[in-house]
């Protein structure tokens, strides 16, 4: 059954709302807007109606932050006024609203456009689960990382969070392309990308697969020292599926990652955490492979190497 959650400071005007949709699907009251974000942000939501006003904040306020929420962006939202006001309608169209209605509710017109619109984010959902999935190892694609990134760094900034980048390389792959052929070669992607993926089922983690061999992954509320000490239990799960590699290179497939984490805040640069979390793989790959080497803001490296040791001189500087 679908859920629908709705945001509104009148109780009595909620459980209206409410009793008019209960026999369709599974609702759920908020009466501010805290309580309501926090709500949509926990569960998945077929369709959110929305109180313009509202004790704590007005709705155009928490609009934008469901637009740039990952969890919530893409969850259609239903304006809710006791005004038939043009001007708030088209602000509301204008921030994402999917549509308005006015107070008194008439029973049919909200069944209807809870109907209609519904249909139209499952049809959205399936859409862009198409169009960003990667079709060899059913992980997030490039074209959703793209997406992913910016909303996920938004969402970190905001709520002053710790943000980890790691990227994923499978080690002596063209070697391993060359001795047992592309179609072997699709295999060990594949499993892969489901290894690691199994470990980053946290609704605020991501991993895709960035392109060839090579994958992304990005971690919201884990300090420098957990992360590291997480991807070096997806890497040893790697190992342990027990690939045989080229005899000329090592037993077993393994992977190498490279990271980075970071207290993000205004004015900091993706692109700049991407680039030295590119470079500790990059040194992961020549310190030996299959290891992790982590950066924590730039400021210290570790490398792990049989046993961990830090590095004093880190290749790059925040």
């Amino acid at each position: 059954m679908d859920k629908i959650l709705i945001i509104e400071d009148s109780r009595a005007q909620a459980e209206y709302l409410k009793s008019i949709l209960t026999a369709d699907y599974e609702v759920t009251i908020c009466l501010t807007g805290e309580e309501g974000f926090r709500k949509a942000k926990g569960e998945a939501f077929s369709l959110i109606f929305l109180d313009i006003i509202l004790p704590d904040v007005d709705g155009f306020t928490l609009l934008r932050r469901f637009q740039d929420t990952a969890l919530t962006r893409r969850t259609p939202v239903i304006l809710v006024s006791g005004l038939s006001d043009v001007q708030h309608e088209e602000k509301g169209l204008t921030l994402g609203a999917v549509d308005y209605i006015t107070k008194p509710f008439s029973p049919i017109t909200v069944r209807a456009r809870a109907n209609i619109h519904i249909k139209l984010h499952h049809y959205q959902m399936q859409f862009m689960q198409m169009a960003t999935v990667d079709q060899l190892t059913g992980v997030a694609n490039r074209r959703r990382y793209e997406d992913e990134s910016i909303l996920k760094w938004r969402e970190a900034t905001r709520l002053k969070l710790f943000l980890s980048v790691c990227m994923f390389d499978i080690d002596k792959f063209k070697v391993y392309n060359d001795t047992f052929g592309h179609p072997a070669g699709d295999k060990v992607i594949a499993a892969v990308a489901r290894t690691a993926s199994a470990f980053l089922q946290r609704s605020t983690d991501f991993f895709g697969r960035y392109g060839g061999e090579e994958f992304v992954a990005i971690l919201i509320g884990n300090e420098a020292r957990a992360a590291f000490d997480f991807l070096k239990s997806i890497r040893q799960a790697v190992e342990d599926l027990h690939i045989p590699h080229a005899p000329s290179v090592s037993p077993w497939v393994t992977i190498s990652i490279g990271g980075v984490t970071l207290l993000p805040k205004d004015g900091d640069s993706y692109e700049y955490y991407l680039e030295i979390a590119d470079n500790m793989l990059y040194k992961a790959k020549h310190s030996g492979r299959n290891m992790v080497v982590w950066s924590d803001s730039g400021r210290e490296e570790w490398l792990e190497e049989g046993r961990e040791k830090q590095l004093h001189s880190p290749a790059v500087q925040a």
